[in-house]
């Protein structure tokens, strides 16, 4: 806490030494906060991350490193918990579990390539998700793009062939592509085999893929390639598949947070401050952690219909909930001509719906507010317009976590700033009274 109490006591002699804030005094606040915020200097240390190490961006990383999770101080509420997991357990009953093995449409490819394929690309999977059906066409027109032999020689090309070249990080892309297939390489075995490989313990495999150096399979990207092979009886038979989590990202956190299933002591800080991303990483943990134990609770309450293990309900909630229900999707309008107010389901709508329902037609209408459906009773009218409603052929009255969420519902999840790359922090190193450095666009 050293390095904070320093900044502070400067911050007050500061503004102690006079009466009104100067334009002067100004001057030595923002200096001030831009040497303990953004700077380093020689001597200050180093940190360890992604199995290198590097200097401290400035004091306050240091403080942050060190007691980050004492300040957010996030816990697991069980008693939300609960509330979730019965949540989850009359979705699963009124879709008779059908929405927990909803992943996606495998083009009619055999097992064997649908496995090569997404254990080639789940590595991939940023900066814009990855769709499975755009692989599988370039895949048919092309199988030698997902040769593991071609992919180690040229992995530039592998990233181009798959159209993820103007994704950006392609160094990053470069370097997963040729890694994971250098795995298969020492492996000598299809992406099929290797469940054969590792004595069917799925869990074994998981651990093999994340502890392999540079090719991009951290646990979120595994858990979610092991999930997808089993949900999608790619692999059958498996041992340890209970012990995948639900995978972290900015969905299932959000949706974490906004149910209450993690609590912290304050709200999330700006990517801006969490210097080498020790928020995101804290909260990624938590929210597995929370997510599991829903899916215990679930287990414990409705032992004949739980899903088999808590990953088979990332799809639905990062999906569903995530991308289709918790967002500002419920539009309200206002009458051109009227002062009439209705709901609708699309902001691109430009007809006074009202008045075109009365027969009126070529009145128009303007856009007021868009909001969260779960913030509105007529909220069905936007969720039974969502791919999830449309594609099990239902009308969504209300989301399952309505009554769940509370006052949270305002609650973001983290953002995370890369490490590395062109635009990441090991990139935006300056010295105390160089000035300048920073993060680039």
């Amino acid at each position: 806490m050293k390095q904070l109490y320093d900044f502070c006591a400067e911050l007050k002699r500061i503004i102690s030494s006079t009466d009104v804030l100067s334009i002067e005094a100004a001057r030595n606040i923002v200096r001030s906060l831009n040497n303990y915020l953004y700077t380093n200097y020689p001597g200050i240390g180093e940190t360890h991350a992604l199995n290198g190490d590097y200097e401290f961006f400035s004091d306050f990383h240091k403080f942050w490193k060190e007691n980050h999770e004492k300040i957010l101080d996030c816990k697991i509420n069980d008693i939300q918990c609960e509330k979730v997991a019965d949540a989850l357990h009359t979705v699963y009953v009124s879709t008779q579990g059908g929405v927990f093995e909803q992943i996606y449409d495998t083009c009619g490819l055999e097992k064997t390539e649908v496995c090569r394929i997404r254990f080639l690309t789940a590595n991939q999977d940023f900066r814009g998700s990855l769709d499975f059906e755009k692989l599988a066409k370039i895949y048919q027109a092309d199988n030698s793009i997902f040769d593991e032999e071609i992919i180690n020689q040229d992995p530039a090309k592998f990233i181009r062939e798959i159209e993820l070249a103007e994704k950006s990080q392609n160094d990053k892309r470069n370097k997963f592509a040729k890694r994971i297939s250098q795995f298969l390489l020492e492996k000598r075995c299809e992406p099929y085999d290797l469940l054969e490989v590792y004595g069917r313990d799925i869990y074994t495999l998981r651990t093999e893929l994340i502890n392999y150096e540079g090719a991009g399979y951290g646990n979120k990207k595994t858990d979610m390639f092991l999930r997808d092979m089993v949900v999608l009886k790619v692999w059958e038979n498996v041992k340890g598949f209970d012990r995948l989590d639900v995978a972290s990202d900015v969905n299932t956190i959000k949706v974490a947070l906004r149910t209450g299933i993690i609590e912290t002591a304050i709200p999330l800080v700006s990517s801006f401050l969490d210097i080498f991303c020790y928020q995101y990483e804290y909260i990624e943990k938590m929210n597995a952690r929370a997510w599991r134990r829903v899916w215990e609770i679930w287990k414990e309450k409705f032992p004949a219909e739980s899903v088999d293990s808590p990953c088979m309900i990332d799809y639905y909630v990062y999906d569903v909930i995530g991308r289709q229900f918790c967002r500002d999707i419920l539009c309200e309008f206002e009458c051109e001509k009227e002062t009439h107010r209705f709901k609708w389901h699309s902001s691109r709508n430009r007809t006074c719906q009202v008045c075109y329902k009365q027969g009126k037609k070529g009145i128009g209408a303007k856009l007021v507010r868009k909001l969260m459906p779960c913030l509105d009773d007529e909220g069905c009218i936007a969720l039974s317009k969502t791919t999830f409603a449309k594609t099990m052929k239902i009308d969504v009255a209300e989301c399952p976590f309505r009554h769940v969420c509370g006052s949270n519902r305002v609650l973001l999840p983290p953002k995370s700033i890369s490490i590395l790359g062109q635009t990441g922090w090991t990139t935006a190193y300056t010295q105390k009274d160089a000035g300048g450095g920073g993060l680039m666009s």
